[in-house]
């Protein structure tokens, strides 16, 4: 039966892939990228997953590399291609020019669209970057002297427009 109508449970192997039943992870290598691909492509229509649009061959799927060596920013982007609910991934070791990484998520579990994109990861990572202001213990002198310099500041506040009335020709 395909995956995609019989997803792999955690910790089961299928065709020397891996899943914990969120994700089934599988590596190919062939001779040359356009073999590997062509296997992927294969796969994918064996499991179900036909309908999904793929790059034409190896080379548009190459445009998908991301152009960069950093390990720090390949560790947290997708380095591939990705259509819901697979991802085609270069290796991390560029040295392994032949072989991809071929992960299928299970459509059926709870919030599928939001953990493949990963929204709700990111915006836990958002609210703990914001540092937590700390209170300041108040100095009863210090407060006094904020507000005399508040107070000594003398301003006229003048609204001006920003630009002029242009006059209408009629």
């Amino acid at each position: 039966m395909p995956i995609r109508e019989d997803f792999p449970d955690a910790g089961s192997k299928y065709m020397d892939g891996t899943s914990d039943g969120w994700e089934f992870r599988l590596e190919f290598k062939g001779g040359s990228l356009e073999q590997t691909y062509a296997m992927v492509k294969a796969f994918l229509e064996e499991e179900g997953y036909a309908d999904i649009p793929l790059p034409q061959d190896e080379s548009e799927l190459s445009l998908f590399r991301l152009p960069t060596r950093n390990k720090q920013i390949l560790m947290f982007e997708d380095n591939g291609y990705v259509h819901n609910p697979i991802k085609i991934l270069f290796p991390l070791n560029r040295r392994n020019k032949r072989s991809l990484i071929l992960c299928i998520y299970n459509e059926n579990i709870e919030g599928h669209l939001l953990r493949f994109h990963k929204i709700k990861e990111r915006n836990q990572q958002l609210y703990k970057a914001k540092p937590k202001k700390k209170k300041e213990k108040s100095n009863p002198e210090v407060e006094e002297n904020k507000q005399l310099e508040l107070e000594d500041l003398d301003y006229d506040l003048v609204f001006e427009p920003a630009f002029e009335k242009e006059e209408s020709f009629g």
